[in-house]
């Protein structure tokens, strides 16, 4: 069986490796893989990914990963656009099944609708083959973790509407025409 085609970062692990006994993961990125990262997350570089998960057997044929995901990325500031260092510290837990499971399924209820809980927990994600992606579910949670909008320390917007108070604004148009309309209706 070929494996389906590597995403921006694949870590696999041999289901059958898996057993009652927890099986520890060890991951570091090199430095391809980092570049493939920085591509795909869109940031101008990734300095470091790890990860540390504990695999165990989830049900009879599943497997949950659980552990911690740490990375290093480098940003643009979006008030300087300088570059700013970020960490991602990211604690994870996911459920693999084989496709086609039943566990992966989500069924309807007697009228036909399906509820999913927002807070609940994520379905499991499902493999193909001997063989799961766990450096795949790593990265998903290590780019969930990014910050959107990074700010350089003491970086600060100059001149915009919220530190303004209300005498330092310009007076609208309209009371300026309003003001004039008093005044000629005083003469």
């Amino acid at each position: 069986m070929t494996r389906p085609a590597p995403d921006a970062f694949s870590f696999f692990v041999k289901v059958a490796h898996v057993s009652a006994n927890p099986v520890a993961v060890t991951i570091n990125a090199e430095p391809g893989d980092l570049e493939r990262l920085a591509e795909t997350w869109k940031v101008p570089a990734v300095l470091s990914f790890t990860a540390e998960a504990k695999l165990t057997r989830w049900k009879r044929d599943g497997v949950r990963a659980k552990g911690q995901v740490s990375a290093r990325i480098l940003q643009d500031c979006v008030v300087t656009l300088e570059p700013v260092e970020s960490l991602i510290d990211e604690a994870f837990e996911a459920i693999f099944v084989p496709e086609g499971s039943r566990l992966a399924r989500i069924e309807p209820d007697n009228t036909g609708e399906i509820f999913l809980d927002p807070d609940g927990p994520d379905l499991p994600d499902t493999f193909s083959g001997d063989e799961i992606d766990i450096g795949a579910s790593m990265a998903e949670f290590a780019a969930l973790a990014i910050d959107p909008y990074p700010r350089k320390a003491g970086a600060d917007f100059a001149g915009h509407l919220e530190g303004e108070t209300a005498t330092e604004r310009k007076p609208s148009p309209f009371a300026v025409l309003k003001g004039l309309k008093e005044d000629k209706s005083g003469e």
